[in-house]
């Protein structure tokens, strides 16, 4: 455990100044930090530190060089990477694998009538939202084995993917499986949130999540290409083409279950990749970002700060506008290409293809010009928010031509490829909760109600669609411009409360002595709690 400043027994105070700052004395570790004061000049009593604390103390006698730093970092992203993005490729194409078996005879094997395919899409998020609303955040910050847990969700998600084909299915059991997929999936999101505070600095998390989180595109681009060649070899199998879909994207989801239970680390200093020096050097390069590897005490202090921040609410309301379109979208996207462009279904799966190719291209891009923006200290452009606002503009505008430009088909189809731009706001979302949320309970609380949030907007978004105004489907596509229009007011207002945040602490630091920097890094404190701490934005 590493050792802290002394200081007094009282906080002294003169003209609301705090002087020194209490500590106790523990006979077995010397001098350990026992509380601190805030930004908002409380007293803050520390309990159950981070993980990382018992590494720190080693981790100062590492000095590495930049160039060391570099080739560090290119090794945790070429190790880590390529499962992580393989992963997430996988669970959206079991997503959006309904979509393509609909067109497939999905809908007329099962005799769904009416609105009942669009619960199919739903169904799914009521299980992610039972999920992330009850066990999933104690689950996942009681066990200390996060990736083998992580592993295990995942090979039960392919599991049901399987039985999704099974003869007897029909359209009462389908959706039960629905719900349960949702709940097997409804941890991977948070969990890589959490693993990517892990291992990276703040200004390096938006970065690594626009890659891994682009991958949603790459698993539809994916997905359209085997669902091509089930449907042109139909006639070959025992089975129907959509039963089969379903078992291949299974089986695949398996099989990356026991890779991750192989190579993903539960922490860093447990990666097998990784060398002594090597992993030290990561507990010292992400105390910068005053937070550590996790705490698995849930801390109610906590959840209740998080329900009181206003940024909780705010990240509450853009979930609400950018996954209500994206949950129709998801689950509708290549019913429009076929009903309402009117392509062939084999047309269908070609078109989805560039759709998909959007996102898996557009997110990275955008990750990549942000650390361009970093690199040569272009003071706006490094600002995630910003980038965030303007791919809202792009799908705003994407969003527009899609529903409004009746005359031009090409136009349409361009508006709808530009709505996979949308993820890139979302991704700065998350990693502004794995940037700037600090104190592990509080980071998996806000986790949880993004998510949890984004699950209801997605049990809402395929509503949108209703089947009365088939094939242009005209409702939905107003409703997601009133969406995007409100997600440029919510980034704005992020930002806002961010940066008059920061400015505030920094006139509070200037008058007020507080805790050094290493003291404060693993301590488990929120943001609130530290005064170290300052805001991306």
């Amino acid at each position: 455990m590493t050792k802290t400043r002394e200081s007094t027994e009282d906080s002294i105070r003169k003209e609301g100044v705090v002087e020194e700052i209490r500590s106790v004395e523990d006979p077995e570790k010397g001098h350990v930090l026992d509380t601190v004061i805030s930004p908002h000049g409380k007293v803050v009593k520390i309990g159950g530190v981070d993980d990382a604390m018992d590494y720190l103390e080693d981790a100062k006698q590492i000095v590495a060089t930049p160039e060391e730093d570099r080739k560090l970092v290119w090794k945790i992203d070429l190790c880590m990477f390529p499962l992580m993005c393989l992963l997430y490729a996988t669970q959206f194409m079991d997503k959006v694998t309904t979509s393509s078996a609909a067109v497939m005879g999905l809908r007329e094997d099962l005799k769904m009538q009416g609105d009942q395919y669009s619960w199919v899409g739903s169904a799914f998020y009521f299980g992610y939202l039972l999920f992330n609303l009850g066990p999933g955040q104690i689950i996942f910050q009681k066990t200390k084995k996060l990736a083998k847990m992580l592993s295990a969700f995942v090979i039960v998600w392919g599991l049901l993917l399987c039985l999704h084909a099974a003869p007897t299915v029909r359209y009462p059991t389908f959706i039960l499986l629905r719900v349960l997929l949702g709940c097997a999936e409804s941890m991977v999101t948070p969990c890589f949130t959490i693993i990517t505070s892990q291992y990276w600095k703040q200004e390096e998390q938006f970065t690594r999540i626009c890659f891994w989180f682009g991958m949603n595109g790459f698993g539809q681009l994916w997905l359209s290409g085997i669902a091509y060649g089930v449907y042109v070899h139909s006639e070959s199998y025992t089975i129907k083409a959509w039963r089969l879909l379903f078992v291949i994207t299974g089986c695949m989801t398996i099989f990356i279950g026991f890779l991750i239970a192989f190579w993903i680390p539960d922490e860093p200093t447990k990666a097998i990749f990784l060398s002594e020096r090597e992993k030290l050097m990561v507990v010292d390069r992400i105390k910068t970002n005053q937070q550590g590897f996790g705490n698995h005490k849930i801390k109610t202090h906590q959840v209740w700060e998080a329900l009181k921040d206003v940024r909780t609410w705010l990240i509450f309301l853009f979930s609400i506008s950018s996954n209500i379109p994206n949950g129709g979208v998801t689950n509708f996207m290549t019913i429009l290409f076929k009903e309402d462009f009117q392509y062939s279904t084999k047309q269908t799966f070609l078109m989805n293809m560039p759709y998909g190719a959007v996102e898996f291209i557009g997110c990275p891009l955008f990750g990549v010009l942000a650390m361009w923006a970093t690199v040569k200290s272009i003071k706006v452009l490094r600002c995630k928010l910003v980038w965030a606002m303007f791919s809202t503009v792009i799908t705003l505008v994407g969003v527009c031509m899609l529903g409004f430009v009746n005359n031009n088909k090409n136009a349409r189809l361009a508006g709808a490829y530009l709505l996979n731009i949308a993820p890139v706001s979302f991704i700065c979302v998350l990693s502004n909760i794995s940037a700037n949320v600090t104190g592990f309970t509080k980071k998996w609380t806000v986790s949880s109600i993004c998510m949890a949030t984004y699950a209801a907007s997605n049990i809402a978004g395929p509503q949108t669609f209703i089947p009365s105004q088939a094939p242009d489907y005209h409702g939905a596509k107003v409703s997601m411009v009133v969406c995007y229009a409100a997600m440029l007011f919510i980034l704005a207002a992020l930002f806002f409360v961010n940066l008059t945040e920061n400015k505030r602490r920094d006139k509070w630091a200037a008058e007020h002595a507080h805790e050094p920097f290493d003291s404060t890094a693993f301590a488990d404190l929120t943001d609130f709690e530290n005064p170290n701490f300052r805001y991306t934005l």
